[in-house]
Formats: C-alpha cells, structure tokens, sequence
C-alpha cells in the first residue's frame, strides 16, 4: 500500500511539472500574436475550455469536496492564473467580435463555476457524493479541454498545415495525459483515469496529424515566403522606375522637380 501511494504521489509531481509545461507551452504562440499585434487565425477555444476546466479542478481538489488531492489544487489553480494572461492577451489582441466573445464567455464560465460550487457545498452532503457530483462534471470539463483542439484539427487537415497547431501544445497534452492516467489507477480514481484516457487519444491524433502534414506545411510557408520576397522585389523596381520618371521631367522656368 505504501508503494502505490509513494507512486501515485510520484506520478502527482510529474504531473504536475508536465500540466505546467502544458499551461507555458503556448508562450511562444502569444509572442508571436504579440509582435504581430493579432492573434490572426488562432483560435481562443482551447484556453476557454482549459479556463473552466482548471476551475473545476481546484473545486473537485479541495479537503470538503475530495480529500488528500493537494496535487490537483496546486496545479490547477497555476493553470487558472495562467490561462487568465492567455485571455487578457487575447482580448488585447482581438478584434472587436472576437473581443466580445471572448469576454462574455470567460464571465459566463466564472458564474457558471461559481454557482455550480455554491450549490454543491450548499446542497450535496459529505465528501463523497460531492465528488461524484464534482467528477463528473470535471469528466465533461477534461474532455472539453482536450477536444478544444479539434477544430484546429479540422483547419489542419482542410489546409494540409499545421502551421496553427503548435507542436509543442500536442505533444505536452499528450504527455500531461499519460501522467494524470497513471497517477488516477492507483487507488483508482474514474474521474481522473476516464477524460485523461480520453485526452492521451486525442493528443496521439493531433502528433499523428502533425508528423503527416509537417512537410506539406514547410512547403506552404516556403512558397508564401517566395510570393513575398517576388512582391517586395516588384515594388522596389516599380519605385525605382517611378525615381527615375520623376528625375527626367524637364526644368521650367528654371525650377527644379522638387518642392519650390
């Protein structure tokens, strides 16, 4: 008995180094919408369903609701604060519909998370049918979170690019799945081992996608590179010829071409 629980508090840690790796992995993608100023195509739907997800998480973690769950408060409540930044940034850097959105969804989630919570400690007695309550919501939560990414999965194979699906992302989900899977079987936790499972698959898919569309997608950005390259080189030329225009019209009145 001690092993399994010297294990499952081992896989605990690892989980939660690896789920953190998760929340900062897409830094660079927010770098980039940075320097940019937009957040172009990217979509905000996974930090939306992680947002809510991390939220139900620090509820189902607490002593009252599911005791001995310190590991899934501490990381969980990170992620909260983390994806927080994500959707700052993202309003920053949206424009006025997809702004609206984004803030009315994120509100929405945080009274949603807020009157679920109050109902549960008010309403449902006793740590263990308030984690059933808690679980299985967290069950619907978790596989939001990572089935975000399937509409980004579908623009993937539509584009033949995956130019918008951070590898990073896929491959820290997947890992973050495997993880909290094997930390969930000892003592077995279904609301842990089920969206877990679940999310270890989609992410397998989205590293599956990206090694079958990560050639096709260098090419893309090649040749739109080149296409760049040609206009900015015609434009030069088309300047230099109209300099040259400009210096050839003829001196009236002993005035020059320039401005008098």
């Amino acid at each position: 008995m001690a092993s399994a629980n010297a294990l499952r508090f081992a896989m605990g840690i690892l989980g939660n180094i690896i789920a953190l790796f998760l929340f900062l992995s897409p830094v660079p993608t927010f770098i980039r919408i940075c320097k940019k100023g937009s957040v172009e195509q990217y979509s905000p739907v996974p930090y939306l369903a992680t947002f809510i997800n991390c939220m139900i998480w620090v509820l189902y973690g607490l002593p009252f609701v599911h005791p001995n769950s310190i590991l899934v408060i501490t990381i969980n409540a990170t992620g909260c604060l983390i994806e927080v930044a994500y959707l700052l940034l993202f309003i920053v850097y949206s424009k006025d519909k997809k702004r609206l959105r984004v803030i009315v969804i994120s509100v929405t989630e945080i009274i949603l998370v807020g009157v679920f919570a109050t109902a549960v400690l008010t309403l449902v007695h006793g740590t263990k049918h308030r984690s059933q309550v808690v679980g299985m919501v967290a069950i619907v939560g978790n596989i939001m979170m990572y089935a975000a990414p399937l509409s980004v999965m579908k623009l993937v194979i539509t584009t033949k690019s995956v130019e918008y699906m951070p590898f990073s992302i896929s491959l820290a989900s997947f890992c973050n799945g495997v993880a909290w899977t094997v930390y969930a079987i000892r003592p077995f936790d279904p609301y842990m081992a089920g969206p877990n499972g679940v999310g270890t698959i989609f992410s397998l898919v989205q590293l599956i996608l990206y090694a079958t569309y990560y050639k096709s997608t260098k090419k893309q950005m090649a040749e739109r590179n080149a296409k760049a390259g040609i206009g900015l080189a015609e434009v030069v030329v088309l300047s230099g010829d109209q300099s040259s225009k400009v210096s050839n019209i003829p001196n009236v009145g002993g005035r020059g071409a320039g401005p008098p």
